[in-house]
């Protein structure tokens, strides 16, 4: 494995947690394992990994960028991971703000409605 992996894998950890890692790499298959280490190198290893801007901020834009391209079904799991990010639920908010602004305010009432549905779940659990 290479470093840049292996950096992957450690922040991909660190943001979405092991049990999550755990059960992606516990479905992994030969088919989609390209993808996993494609993601895990480029998306975590590199983008996630730099220390250029937080991981506070890094999550506000990720959730900002699904919103805006409609890709709504990452948006739990990254709702999820600021618990590790250190993304407050205002901080998300203002995301989605900005998203209704500059993408549409469908987009962002959807991933609003996603996001309250996410800490209604992780309240529950915890």
């Amino acid at each position: 494995m290479s470093d840049r992996h292996a950096d992957g894998m450690a922040t991909r950890r660190a943001v979405l947690g092991d049990a999550h890692v755990d059960r992606a790499e516990a479905a992994k298959t030969d088919f989609d394992a390209p993808f996993q280490r494609l993601i895990t190198e480029s998306a975590w290893g590199t983008v996630w990994a730099d220390t250029t801007i937080t991981q506070r901020e890094r999550s506000m834009l990720t959730l900002a960028l699904l919103a805006a391209t409609g890709n709504f079904e990452e948006i739990p799991m990254h709702i999820r991971a600021t618990l590790r990010t250190g993304a407050a639920k205002e901080d998300v908010m203002q995301a989605f703000l900005h998203v209704a602004i500059y993408a549409g305010v469908p987009k962002a009432n959807h991933a609003i409605k996603l996001a309250k549905q996410t800490y209604a779940e992780m309240e529950a659990t915890q």
